[in-house]
């Protein structure tokens, strides 16, 4: 019965996104919406988005085995990435009237910077949208008592995505976000009052989480530790800002003000209601702790699918899955449609010069069908790995590769297109060899090769001007007479 309710709610979701897909007319309108999503559209959307599956099982998991210092990458990292692209970036971003992020490096570094970025920029959705794919399977294993396995389980929830985000692009994205964000919070809102219940009360789980030191946040003060913290917060934080899934929610508002605010507020809504969750996992301790201890052993990220299933009522697994699904489809619909755009509009388009704009739109479409055969098949090659990691891992390569270029190319006057090349360059090569190498474990990679983009951006934008004002000094002392 269970299983049936889900698939009902997926050609439900799909059916609403096919209706919103009436409102594509031209490329524009797929990609951002033809900007014209309002501030509630723009909140919803980005809270949706980023409210994936490794908020509901990654987050809690690792909760519950470290603390709050274990998660912070995510959600601190990931709300805070979302409020500093709404104070810093959004406004300025929004005023240029792009199409996709990468166009700003065309704009500003030109062509090769705008297509090493794009290849960044897309490598990094594979670890994101296969973290959904990976739960989605995941959901229809456990719902089926093992007869979908894994693998045909994420075929199942990743082509119902891609029916509607095939061709109703953003705007089918942001509907279904506008619904399944309200879906996903009464769900989880509901769940976490009846297992406070279950539990004896909110004050005995957060008692349980204190006595558990769940609550330590700040790393042991030794420099290895200190950094890693810091590494690890500034993954998602920065790592994130790059991105087209958050650049595609500034660019599709309706005005400047609804791209700046809607970026604040749903930063701050995630990273409240993330601890839901987290509440969630803490309460299993309590009403089921011999079979929590078992699955912390085993596999974390089951603990709270298997509460629902085990300990509660039949309306509370409606509601539990219902929320669960509403986060990864949201979440990975937006990420499907995110490096599509991006390959079309700065890899492909540049090939295609007099291409039409009826063309580029069916050339979206046909990548978006591409990219999620790629990442079924990332998604199954990377099974056993944690939805957590594969999220944060993804962010590595731009915060290494793309932020510095971003930040000094907004910020900087004097940054160059010799800078941002030294930048790119500097930084993957360092977070590549440490990545690589034993010294990865002494020295955060993620660090590394963010000092490195920052310093390549410095030399290679300075180093031109200097050695010039060097030589002609040398040219106006060769000139001088020798004085008698």
């Amino acid at each position: 019965m269970l299983l049936t309710l889900v698939f009902l709610y997926l050609l439900v979701t799909i059916a609403i996104g096919l209706v919103a897909a009436r409102r594509v007319k031209n490329s524009s309108d797929f990609a951002v919406a033809g900007r014209q999503l309002p501030l509630i559209m723009i909140v919803t959307t980005t809270f949706a988005t980023w409210f994936g599956s490794e908020t509901v099982l990654g987050i809690p998991a690792k909760f519950v085995n470290g603390g709050l210092g274990n998660v912070v990458e995510d959600p601190f990292g990931s709300a805070t990435c979302l409020i500093l692209v709404g104070v810093f970036f959004a406004a300025r971003l929004y005023r240029m009237n792009l199409l996709t992020i990468s166009d700003f490096f065309r704009e500003r570094f030109g062509r090769g910077v705008e297509t090493v970025c794009s290849i960044i920029i897309m490598l990094s959705y594979l670890g994101w949208v296969s973290a959904q794919a990976t739960a989605l399977g995941l959901v229809f294993n456990l719902l089926s008592g093992d007869v979908i396995s894994v693998p045909v389980g994420m075929v199942i929830g990743v082509v119902s995505i891609l029916a509607y985000t095939l061709f109703g692009g953003m705007w089918s994205v942001a509907i279904t976000d506008f619904m399944q964000m309200i879906i996903l919070v009464v769900g989880l809102s509901v769940l976490a009052v009846f297992a406070s219940d279950m539990a004896g009360g909110a004050g005995k789980v957060l008692e349980l989480a204190s006595s558990r030191d769940l609550f330590n946040f700040w790393p042991e003060p030794s420099l290895k530790d200190v950094l890693f913290f810091i590494a690890a917060a500034i993954t998602i934080m920065l790592g994130s800002i790059p991105q087209q899934d958050v650049f595609q929610r500034v660019m599709s508002a309706d005005s400047e003000r609804s791209a700046t605010r809607g970026p604040i507020i749903g930063g701050l809504c995630y990273g409240l209601f993330a601890f839901v969750p987290m509440f969630l996992v803490t309460s299993a301790l309590i009403i089921m702790p011999e079979r929590t201890q078992e699955l912390l052993a085993d596999d974390p990220q089951k603990v709270l699918p298997t509460l629902v299933m085990e300990k509660m009522p039949f309306v509370m697994q409606v509601l539990f899955f219902g929320a669960l699904l509403s986060a990864i489809k949201s979440c990975a619909s937006a990420t499907l449609l995110a490096p599509s755009v991006t390959f079309v509009e700065n890899i492909w388009r540049p090939w295609r010069p007099h291409m039409s704009d009826r063309q580029e739109l069916l050339t979206m479409r046909i990548t978006v069908g591409v990219f999620s055969v790629l990442v079924l098949a990332y998604a199954i090659q990377m099974q056993g790995t944690s939805i957590y990691e594969m999220v944060s891992s993804a962010y590595q390569v731009t915060l290494v590769g793309a932020f510095v270029p971003l930040v000094c190319g907004l910020y900087w006057r004097r940054a160059t297109t010799q800078g941002a090349v030294f930048s790119i360059v500097w930084g993957v090569l360092t977070w590549g060899v440490l990545l690589l190498t034993p010294a990865g474990e002494e020295f955060p990679a993620q660090l590394a090769g963010l000092l490195a983009a920052g310093l390549g951006m410095v030399v290679g934008s300075l180093a031109p001007q200097f050695m010039a004002n060097a030589h002609g000094s040398h040219h106006r002392l060769a000139g001088m007479e020798p004085l008698k």
